[in-house]
């Protein structure tokens, strides 16, 4: 072997060490990242804060239920709330708040609509029928603060009472 050969073959395994020694953490770090179930989003109550012509605005009361033996740092929440299987609205939550482990919290979200898109068309739906209960359905994605955890997914459906939108 000539000296010019073995000087690049010496670089090429430094640069392979550097890239393991680099890789090789990180990797370890997806494994470190707990596992953790689902919380449970139930929607509570639903009550109009304001309306007018254009837009109504509503305080959408949650309860969330954590399944796993560590309290979840709940950085915020985005989710899409349909009421009689109608995009109602969406949007996402800015305060965290911690839900202890094995335990439960309930906090409030303020949500706009518009009346042609959502309250209109739920209306139209619920005519002739029985109009003291309406079916929703919610999903969305909860940002935890915890290290190497990703955005948990969730669902949940239901019934409410319309009495609420007063």
């Amino acid at each position: 072997m000539t000296a010019t050969f073995k000087a690049l073959l010496a670089i090429a395994r430094s640069r392979a060490a550097v890239v393991l020694a680099v890789l090789l953490p990180l990797a370890g770090c997806a494994t470190m990242a707990p596992k953790l179930e689902p919380p449970r989003l139930t929607v509570v109550s639903i009550g109009m804060v304001s309306a007018d012509i254009f837009s109504q605005q509503f305080r959408v009361r949650l309860h969330v239920q954590n399944p796993n033996s560590r309290s979840i740092p709940i950085k915020g929440i985005d989710y899409e709330l349909f009421l009689e299987g109608d995009s109602f609205a969406e949007g996402n939550t800015s305060e965290p708040f911690v839900v202890p482990a094995r335990g439960e919290n309930e906090f409030d979200m303020t949500v706009r609509t518009n009346f042609v898109s959502s309250i209109g068309r739920l209306l139209s739906r619920m005519n002739g029928r029985d109009n003291s209960k309406v079916s929703y359905a919610i999903a969305g994605k909860v940002a935890v603060d915890i290290p190497f955890v990703k955005a948990i997914p969730f669902q949940d459906t239901g019934s409410l009472d319309l009495g609420m939108l007063r």
